[in-house]
């Protein structure tokens, strides 16, 4: 790649984005160009790819390949969707497994086993490498924004050639340029930002709906919880630049949106011109095409009247909402500084579900809280049966190390948790296996979201309360609503038949 003049190219980058990763990506694709002619000339295209696929490439312009891991919440995801477009226009396609010419991890920090995870995959990609030299590895995400984790990786796993964390996802481009022309590990880690680069591609999963940020950060600090010590400070999206990108999803084709942020009620807090996250939710139902509003998460301790009020009147939020409880205990909830009381929560359900009969509520569990007693326990299943939750994720207390949590005292036995949780989880499943079948013998309008996997000729889709459907069905149907008649419920799903007018 002698003949690339890189300084020239660095002298004449924008410094205004997103023009500058357009430019970068442009830069990108040159050099990737480059080398798979290089690969060609050496004969390893031909061992990679075979001659008939190389000639396909070079017609559609692709002159390799990626894989993207994604693990962790639908921040996470989102934030794929842009890695995955920014690689397709480097002249990259998509391959299923890490046997490609870019693979990118995009971690999650949660819980220590999530980190456990992704060393498991460097082991097995480091051999994939060592076969093919030429790969190139990056780590992006939360559990990149730990120092000692940075430490661990420039020290245990050299080969490694991309680390970035989540504040600069939008980097990739010039990152993949800098790593290409410098030839060493390249390391680009902010602490925080209050940046929000807009206008760069993005690449769905289904053209028919998408998830869009609203906000970034967090700060809540419940003491269990990493996030906001990865993930930064709470920094809103301008509502223009929302409805904007709203606008364009729907003239494309989009039906369904998710609204996302850690917590979406603080939306608009950080911004200029403050706007509440119930008046957002107005404006978004005023675009046409856009059929149906999901959001989340959802916090507890500031979900307004005004929002209940906004979700009642509305023809297009769905009725799903994910509401985090944690616990069912007063003193745990305070211990976990969630800053609502099992009380609180017990009245914000009702009221919900007064204002917006048939509404499906989803929650987050842990069992096994530092100082969790059979009493405090007792509490969270009380809730569950009063609120009767559609479904609720149940996790096992992780100590996570960097967490106010982590120091606590009276860590609860592990054989302890475990009846709990096979306790909680038998009491959950079986209530929202008579809650999910509510809507039995009723005609629904369905969203078609893909072809059924294991029955030749049906389709899956889902309700507006997020229930999964199957029924007999032309592929056409396929990102349209369809009203479905929900013949037999199976506890968490429906078996049904289209109604066709």
């Amino acid at each position: 790649m002698k003949h690339f003049d890189f300084n020239k190219i660095y002298e004449e980058a924008p410094g205004k984005e997103p023009e500058r990763q357009l430019y970068f990506i442009r830069q990108v694709k040159a050099l990737f160009k480059a080398r798979f002619q290089f690969m060609i000339d050496s004969g390893e295209a031909k061992r990679q790819f075979g001659e008939e696929q190389i000639k396909e490439m070079l017609e559609k312009e692709i002159y390799g390949t990626f894989h993207i891991e994604t693990y962790g919440c639908q921040m996470n995801a989102k934030d794929s969707e842009k890695l995955q477009a920014i690689l397709n226009q480097a002249g990259l396609c998509e391959a299923e497994s890490e046997a490609a010419s870019f693979v990118l991890y995009n971690t999650c920090t949660v819980r220590e086993n999530a980190n456990q995870k992704v060393y498991g995959h460097l082991g097995f990609v480091h051999n994939l490498k060592k076969k093919n030299p030429s790969m190139l590895v990056a780590l992006c995400g939360c559990m990149m924004q730990e120092p000692d984790v940075v430490e661990k990786i420039k020290k245990d796993y050299k080969f490694v050639d991309i680390i970035f964390g989540t504040h600069n996802i939008f980097k990739l481009a010039e990152l993949i340029f800098n790593r290409l022309t410098e030839d060493h590990m390249t390391i680009d880690v902010w602490e925080g930002t209050t940046e929000i680069v807009e206008d760069l591609p993005s690449k769905r999963k289904y053209p028919f709906k998408s998830g869009v940020n609203i906000m970034f950060g967090c700060n809540n600090f419940c003491s269990y919880c990493i996030v906001p010590y990865v993930r930064g400070r709470e920094r809103s999206r301008k509502p223009e630049e929302i409805l904007r990108e709203i606008e364009k999803l729907a003239s494309e084709g989009v039906v369904e949106i998710m609204l996302l942020g850690q917590n979406v009620n603080s939306y608009g807090k950080t911004l200029d011109n403050p706007i509440t996250f119930a008046q957002l939710l107005e404006q978004v139902e005023q675009i046409p095409g856009i059929e149906r509003i999901r959001f989340m998460t959802s916090h507890p301790k500031d979900l307004s009247d005004q929002l209940i009020e906004v979700m009642k009147n509305s023809k297009k939020i769905c009725l799903h909402l994910h509401l985090p409880m944690q616990s069912g205990s007063s003193r745990i909830l305070k211990a976990m500084n969630r800053r609502y009381t099992k009380e609180q929560y017990l009245q914000l359900a009702e009221k919900i579900k007064k204002a917006v009969p048939g509404i499906s509520l989803t929650t987050d569990i842990i069992v096994g809280f530092p100082g969790e007693t059979e009493e405090d326990f007792q509490d969270t299943l009380d809730v569950v049966r009063k609120v009767r939750f559609d479904s609720a994720f149940t996790f096992i207390y992780s100590k996570r190390t960097g967490t106010p949590a982590a120091a606590m005292e009276n860590q609860v036995p592990e054989p302890v948790v475990k009846d709990r949780f096979d306790r909680l989880l038998k009491e959950v499943q079986t209530i929202a296996g008579k809650v999910s079948g509510r809507d039995l013998h009723t005609v629904q309008k369905v969203l078609t979201e893909e072809e059924d996997s294991h029955l030749k000729g049906w389709l899956t889709g889902r309700l507006s309360n997020n229930t999964v459907v199957h029924f007999p069905g032309d592929p056409s149907l396929i990102g349209k609503i369809t009203d479905v008649y929900l013949e037999e419920s199976k506890g968490f799903y429906y078996m049904g038949s289209q109604v066709k007018a």
